[in-house]
């Protein structure tokens, strides 16, 4: 008896295996392809595009608020970056493949091919290049086309598996929406954005490197040579450290060119950053157990606390109000 439903249970789980399975619905195969396309362009990464152009374009035009050209720009910097994600991508999908953290990218699982998302990639960066010439000027078009250059060609297809310094002089790309908003309003460069690109220069290798040290592993295992990859925790903890007080130091360069609002929020929320990156590094140092991951969210929080009191400031326009009193 036991042995017959045994072979009872075996021949149903047999069938159940052999059934095929019920046939993916055009709709959901084709709301999955367009989330792959989606996830090529990095939303969770422009959000530092948002961060950044909306306060510098304030800054720029202080006292009053265009709000067409703001969503302009804001829309042509978008292509532009989702341009320059998708074409990272296709350069890194043998290393996607090889790492837990990026292993569910479009062209890592296949979502994609190759082929028709680098073209993606470019028409994505052509209608960036012709939205901005269009409806902003031709100088905020063509950095945005030397952004993606410089982010594909320079730091992900050079720097990125042959350096430990490449999140250094690699972001850059990521600092450069200060120029683009600043262009788009004036049609110019001043120091002000050579400010505000420094300020996100310096903050991008602590706050990259406190992701890696999370991942250090998984960048290992894809043979790419980030710092806490080739340095000790101690080691890349210090230089966090330096690189968190250049960040600082930039944030309170900027007061010449801002009210009181600014300033106030500018060194309450440095002094909140440094102390986290100094309380890792003292930990490094001690050899105790550290949470990176809690100072790479910090750093969003940082750079987002800055760039919102620049736009407060830029908006509120104290100076001109006091003066009217």
């Amino acid at each position: 008896m036991d042995i017959g439903h045994s072979g009872a249970r075996t021949s149903a789980a047999t069938r159940t295996a052999d059934a095929p399975t019920a046939p993916t619905s055009p709709a959901r195969r084709l709301r999955d392809l367009v989330l792959a396309y989606v996830a090529l362009t990095k939303p969770r990464v422009i959000e530092l595009l948002l961060v950044a152009t909306v306060p510098v374009m304030l800054l720029a035009d202080r006292g009053s608020v265009d709000i067409v050209l703001i969503a302009v720009t804001l829309v042509g910097g978008w292509l532009g970056a989702a341009s320059a994600n998708t074409l990272n991508m296709v350069v890194d999908a043998d290393i996607d493949q090889k790492m837990k953290r990026t292993a569910r990218r479009p062209l890592a699982r296949h979502a994609v091919g190759r082929g028709h998302a680098f073209v993606f990639g470019v028409v994505l960066g052509a209608a960036s290049f012709a939205v901005l010439w269009a409806f902003a000027n031709l100088l905020a078009a063509l950095l945005v086309m030397a952004t993606i250059a410089f982010y594909v060609l320079v730091y992900t297809m050079v720097l990125k598996r042959r350096t430990s310094q490449n999140v250094v002089w690699g972001g850059a790309a990521g600092c450069m929406p200060t120029l683009v908003g600043w262009a788009a309003v004036t049609g110019s460069i001043s120091w002000q954005p050579i400010v505000l690109f420094l300020i996100i220069f310096f903050w991008t290798p602590p706050h990259t490197w406190a992701l890696a040290m999370r991942y250090k592993e998984d960048y290992a295992a894809a043979g790419v040579p980030m710092l806490p990859v080739v340095a000790t925790e101690q080691q890349v903890a210090k230089q966090m450290v330096v690189y968190t007080w250049a960040t600082v130091a930039a944030t309170l360069a900027l007061v010449a060119a801002t009210g009181w609002i600014y300033a106030v929020i500018a060194v309450a929320a440095g002094a909140w950053f440094l102390r986290a990156v100094h309380k890792l590094y003292a930990g490094t140092r001690r050899g105790e157990p550290i949470a990176p991951l809690r100072v790479f969210l910090q750093s969003n929080e940082y750079l987002a606390v800055v760039f919102c009191g620049l736009a407060v400031d830029s908006v509120i326009h104290l100076p001109t109000v006091l003066s009217t009193l």
